[in-house]
C-alpha cells in the first residue's frame, strides 16, 4: 500500500472516531442490526471462552489511542480505543498498565473507495469495509496472572467467538512483546 493513501484512510478513520467521541456514535462501526443491539447493551454479548471477558458497556464513545492498517492476511483497518484508566496510563507512557485498563480495537476491512477516487485525480482513496471484529483486553492482574495480568475477548456481530484456541492465541502472541510493552502492542499516537 501507498504511504499516502494509508495516511489518508487513517486520517478518515480518526476523524470519524473522534466525531465519536464528542457524539457518544460510532457510525463507521456498523454492524447488522440484529448485532448492533447486543453490541451497544454490552449485556447481552456473551464472555469470551477461556478469560470470560465481555465487550465493555458505551466502548464505542471511548477515546482514540492510536490507528493501525494490517496487510496480507488480514487486509483490515483499525481503531484503538481505551477507557480513561488506559488513555491516561497511554499519555503518561506508565507500565506496566494499571489494573481496570481496558483497550478495545475495531476492526474493518481495507478497501477502495471508487467513489472518492472519482473525485480525486488517480486512485488513492482507501476506507474502511465491512466490520470484521472487536477485540478487547482487561488488566486484571490478579484475575489474569496467568497470562501476564491480561485477559481477552474476541466478539463478532456481538457475540463472542466462539473456542478457547484463539483466546489462547492471544496470550501467546502478546507474551512476545518486549516486557516493557507490558504485552501491548499498541502505542499512543499524539
Amino acid at each position: 500500500m501507498r504511504a499516502g493513501t494509508l495516511a489518508l484512510g487513517l486520517a478518515a478513520m480518526t476523524m470519524a472516531v473522534t466525531t465519536a467521541s464528542a457524539t457518544g456514535t460510532l457510525n463507521a462501526f456498523t454492524a447488522p442490526a440484529s448485532a448492533r443491539a447486543e453490541v451497544e447493551g454490552g449485556a447481552e454479548a456473551k464472555a469470551s471462552p477461556v478469560y470470560g471477558v465481555t465487550l465493555p458497556r458505551g466502548y464505542r464513545s471511548w477515546t482514540l489511542i492510536s490507528v493501525a492498517q494490517e496487510n496480507g492476511k488480514n487486509n483490515d483497518i483499525r481503531a484503538i480505543l481505551g477507557n480513561d484508566i488506559a488513555v491516561k496510563a497511554f499519555r503518561e507512557g506508565k507500565r506496566p498498565f494499571p489494573d481496570g485498563a481496558v483497550i478495545v480495537r475495531l476492526a474493518w476491512r481495507y478497501q477502495s473507495s471508487p467513489r472518492n477516487d472519482a473525485v480525486f485525480p488517480a486512485p488513492q482513496s482507501f476506507v474502511a469495509g465491512d466490520p470484521i471484529n472487536v477485540q478487547v483486553s482487561v488488566k486484571d492482574s490478579r484475575r489474569y496472572a496467568a497470562s501476564g495480568g491480561w485477559g481477552y475477548g474476541q466478539f463478532e456481530n456481538g457475540g463472542a467467538t466462539p473456542g478457547s484456541a484463539l483466546m489462547q492465541a492471544c496470550a501467546a502472541c502478546h507474551s512476545k512483546l518486549e516486557e516493557g510493552a507490558d504485552r501491548v502492542f499498541t502505542a499512543w499516537a499524539p
